[in-house]
């Protein structure tokens, strides 16, 4: 299980993130145009129409790198939080609008598939980070 945390759940995250980003910036005029559709103030999607594929491509340098991996569970699971999160008000009516940025395939899913996916996502990341700290614990143990 150790194994397959420290392998499998970064090589899912990057899949996952590099997806995203590709799909965003294949076709970066409509991301946009979706981004600035959402119940977000107007100069809020003109920051996330950049800061998102950042942090995204950000998130995959960082699992790919076996030194900043920590680095990279951490911000896979924050955004994946955030993801969630705005998904969960979604499906809690907190907006009467309800509009999807997402592209590729997640654009086809329902609500609350899309916030079952990201569920499990933040679980690998959370998992993931919970198998690091509990070896880096370990070692400290031994020194």
């Amino acid at each position: 299980m150790k194994t397959m945390l420290r392998t499998v759940a970064p090589a899912l995250l990057i899949l996952l993130f590099a997806y995203a980003t590709v799909s965003k910036l294949a076709d970066f005029t409509l991301f946009r145009h979706e981004m600035y559709n959402q119940n977000f103030p107007p100069e809020v999607a003109g920051a996330l129409v950049f800061v998102v594929p950042f942090a995204e491509i950000a998130t995959i340098a960082l699992l790919l790198t076996e030194k900043w991996q920590w680095a990279g569970l951490v911000l896979s699971a924050i955004l994946m939080a955030v993801f969630t999160g705005y998904i969960g008000l979604v499906l809690a009516g907190y907006w009467q609008r309800l509009p999807c940025s997402c592209g590729g395939v997640l654009k086809n899913m329902s609500w609350r598939g899309h916030f079952v996916f990201n569920l499990f996502f933040l679980a690998i990341s959370l998992a993931a980070l919970a198998q690091q700290y509990k070896g880096k614990a370990e070692n400290l143990r031994k020194e």
